[in-house]
């Protein structure tokens, strides 16, 4: 008998409709017409143990006790979902075969390997377990992953680093929460005062902005603009570029400070001839953005319809698993494997009849083009976001799942457009010896950008393309600039002074922080760890960023204010008396490049434990003598104007 052992009960159905009838279903399981049965997990089954089963004395928290180091890992089942263990237990001891049908991600991966080895698996049927990787619901693509299974013990390595991933995140945050929680007490403070690998560095970041912008002051810089006429009568603007002289009275970011040295300029152009000096016109492409990851797309959601990160990936589950539109949304790709390009007619078919808006765009595309998106390189467990073959929803589609769906189906449609083509034009004049650049874009062919309208186009189309040119409509040219020649004598008729002030850094979005967090090498202040992370350098998973979000704001350590996303009192003291090393970034991104290379069996699992457990003890005795100033007296109390139900999870199929 062979055994499939789905990570949802959603899957698990999907998995049942490609194998032979007729079907009998069970308490926990379906048993199919050729004797495979399918079973499913309920999210994870086991759990870490707490520390009071590795010894009752944990129980009570205890600075002196910390850090707590298991020597033996243990799991223990959810109570919630023992009923479904206790199934897959006795299946996994009658089957001749165990398939892990996990997501197709490293959390998937130990998810169901766990409870196989669980659930008393023999060491033969581990090695002899077999992957079904599912990244698409629909029939056909179900069908496909169940007779291309692959050997289990080839995904070890993505397991390994989901479980130094678990036992790291256990170590750090419980030692960490109790310490700061005991120190918290020591203040007066009531409240459990969490710390964690990912939430801390995105508390961080967002407290940081919020004192930057408090103790922001505003300075005025000065920019020099020259009014030049040709010999014909034609006349353009030339900005000042400043030389390496004027660096001192420059800021950081080559902005002049000194109004005195900008006026000294204007003067000395006035009704003062120039010479052309250069002429550059080059003519640009820039090819449709990638196919959206799960970030991306919910930066792009954030931008154009203000839905929060959690919105949008509860709304992608429901499209994948209920209406079986889009494809596995817990991606971090943004490119797709070239063998899709078969799909290509029975999706574009299925978007057009989805969603009329986009069916009269596929009108104008070219559906044999290739682009730059279908590249075997560039995938790895998983693909990017795409609409999936099926062509009708099952029910009525939200408004929310509308926008989603069409998010998502637009930025595959823009694959079958042209570039968009643009001319670059510069012109470098020299007057009274000083240089001033005049610049100007034209637009030769919209191309993709016809898919986009002129309200949304920046908000959606290049925000996670890490590769594209991140050309904004607004830099396009409505004066033209003149035809001139190197050499050619031209005419400043007057420099005009222009008076700016530097403004604050903007509070973070929802978008914003995702960025942060998906871009993070910008944060990192250790040299050596920027320089180690990859081109993926975010914190985070793609499928844990949202709800870990959410968590700073159930835990009242953030606040929405409109769009603006701020720290409250408690979160703005807890990471000012921390140590950087806790409220930077750093260490969780080198974590994150550190789990990356288990995967990629670079380093192995004991010596990123053992830097975990080293840098654990440092860490304690820096916290331990921090004093929480400022926090009030007592945890904030929650508000309930009503009693809340709690939403059961069905453990059936």
């Amino acid at each position: 008998m062979k055994l499939f052992i789905a990570e949802k009960p959603s899957l698990a159905r999907a998995i049942v409709d490609v194998l032979p009838k007729p079907h009998k279903k069970n308490d926990g399981f379906i048993e199919t017409g050729n004797g495979d049965v399918v079973t499913w997990c309920i999210g994870h089954l086991l759990e870490q143990s707490p520390p009071e089963d590795y010894d009752v004395k944990y129980k009570k928290w205890v600075v002196e006790h910390l850090p707590i180091i298991p020597q033996q890992w243990q799991l223990k089942p959810k109570s919630q979902t023992r009923k479904q263990l206790t199934v897959i237990k006795k299946l996994v001891k009658k089957a001749d075969c165990i398939v892990n049908a996990g997501d197709v991600d490293r959390e998937g991966q130990l998810l169901v390997d766990e409870a196989i080895s669980f659930c008393g698996a023999s060491k033969s049927k581990i090695d002899n377990a077999q992957r079904c990787l599912i990244s698409d619901m629909n029939f056909a693509a179900v069908k496909k992953s169940v007779n291309a299974l692959k050997p289990n013990k080839n995904f070890l390595p993505l397991a390994v680093s989901a479980l130094a991933r678990a036992r790291a995140d256990w170590l750090y945050g419980l030692n960490m929460t109790r310490l700061c929680t005991l120190r918290g007490k020591k203040s007066g403070y009531q409240g459990v005062l969490s710390i964690g690998r990912v939430q801390t560095p995105i508390l961080g970041l967002v407290v940081n902005r919020d004192i930057e912008i408090d103790n922001f002051v505003s300075k005025p810089f000065y920019e020099v603009l020259a009014n030049i006429t040709t010999a014909n009568g034609e006349i353009f603007q030339g900005k000042w570029q400043p030389s390496k002289a004027c660096e001192p009275y420059m800021d950081e970011e080559k902005r002049v400070l000194s109004k005195k040295l900008a006026l000294t300029v204007v003067n000395r152009i006035n009704n003062q001839p120039g010479k052309i000096e250069k002429v550059t016109q080059d003519k640009k492409q820039q090819p449709a953005p990638l196919l959206f990851s799960l970030s991306g797309l919910q930066i792009a959601a954030a931008k154009a319809f203000g839905m929060s990160a959690k919105q949008v990936l509860d709304t992608c589950q429901q499209l994948y698993e209920k209406h079986k539109l889009i494809t596995y949304p817990r991606s971090d790709c943004q490119y797709l494997p070239t063998e899709h390009l078969n799909d290509v007619p029975a999706v574009t078919d299925a978007i057009s009849q989805i969603s009329p808006k986009l069916a009269a765009s596929l009108k104008e595309a070219d559906l044999k083009k290739k682009s730059r998106v279908w590249n075997n390189k560039k995938v790895s467990a998983h693909h990017a976001i795409i609409p999936t073959a099926k062509n009708k929803p099952t029910g009525i589609l939200s408004p929310t799942e509308t926008k989603i769906y069409e998010l998502v189906a637009r930025q595959y449609v823009a694959q079958f457009y042209p570039n968009f083509e643009y001319v670059d034009k510069q012109i470098n004049t020299i007057i009274d010896g000083g240089l001033f650049i005049s610049r100007q874009k034209d637009i030769v062919k919209n191309g993709w950008k016809n898919l986009f309208s002129s309200s949304n186009t920046n908000k959606t189309n290049n925000n996670s393309d890490k590769d594209g040119d991140n050309t904004k409509d607004n830099e396009f040219s409505t004066k033209k600039l003149p035809e001139v020649k190197v050499g050619e004598s031209v005419l400043c008729l007057e420099g005009n002074l222009i008076e700016k002030n530097t403004t604050p850094p903007k509070p973070f979005t929802d978008a914003t922080i995702l960025s942060a967090l998906t871009g993070i090498a910008r944060y990192v202040t250790d040299a050596n760890i920027k320089k180690a992370l990859r081109e993926s350098d975010g914190i985070g998973t793609e499928a844990t960023r949202a709800g870990i979000i959410e968590l700073l704001f159930k835990r009242q350590f953030l606040t929405r204010k409109g769009k603006e996303i701020r720290a409250t009192e408690i979160g703005r003291q807890l990471i000012t008396a921390l140590p950087a090393q806790i409220s930077q970034p750093d260490m969780t991104a080198l974590w994150e490049s550190q789990l990356e290379s288990i995967s990629n069996q670079s380093i192995n699992y004991q010596t990123f434990i053992g830097g975990v457990e080293q840098n654990l003890h440092q860490l304690i005795n820096e916290v331990k003598d921090v004093t929480f100033t400022g926090l009030p007296q007592s945890a904030v109390p929650r508000k309930f104007t009503r009693k809340r139900r709690t939403k059961k999870t069905s453990t059936k199929a």
